[in-house]
């Protein structure tokens, strides 16, 4: 089963899209294909599922907040095992429109902040075509500093908290993803986007 495209999501060209840029062409987001070569998630973190809490609030690098919600526990993707590709589900049924999260498997140490650097592993699929579009597994992580602006608002709003060896799953609406654009194949115009992220760790 082909799990990833050549093209990448998470951030695009300010210009283009009214998002942030990202000047890691290999990582999600950028226009230039991935590098071959598969790379393993080394996160130890127990498997146990967690809920993040319906009244969540996170900052991001402008100072803006939104609420995150938590993610029903039948919307859910299996939390699988750590240090191996998850298997994401998309939802049925009409999408939130209010940022979703829930940790799938709890991670250890220092949670992540704005302006951290973070490697990450991820999953994405999408409610317009209601399968997998992409996927970090089958090339390379993808590093980023958290609140910079360099991926879309739902990352930077919904890495927040995470600690190594994590497993996280976000619900991002339109508003906080792509808006009213069509970045690549899968993802429709004010699409909502599932992601599964693994944080690696924080550099």
């Amino acid at each position: 089963m082909t799990r990833l495209r050549s093209w990448s999501l998470v951030a695009l060209a300010a210009s283009a899209f009214g998002l942030a840029a990202c000047g890691n062409s290999s990582g999600p987001g950028s226009t230039t294909p991935t590098t071959a070569g598969t790379s393993s998630n080394s996160g130890t973190g127990p498997t146990t599922t967690t809920t993040t809490p319906a009244s969540t609030t996170s900052t991001t690098g402008t100072g803006s907040a939104s609420a995150i919600a938590p993610i029903p526990a039948a919307d859910r993707s299996a939390a699988g095992t750590a240090g191996a590709p998850p298997t994401l589900t998309v939802p049925t049924g009409q999408p939130s429109t209010q940022l979703e999260s829930a940790d799938l498997i709890a991670g250890t140490g220092p949670a992540a902040k704005a302006g951290d650097a973070l490697t990450v592993e991820y999953e994405l699929g999408t409610y317009s075509s209601h399968s997998l579009v992409q996927s970090s597994w089958t090339s390379q992580p993808f590093q980023l500093t958290l609140g910079a602006g360099q991926v879309i608002p739902g990352w930077d709003q919904g890495l927040v908290g995470m600690k190594a060896g994590g497993r996280r799953e976000l619900i991002i609406p339109p508003s906080l993803g792509y808006r009213d654009q069509s970045p690549g194949p899968g993802i429709a115009a004010n699409d909502t986007l599932v992601f599964i992220i693994d944080l690696q760790k924080i550099n």
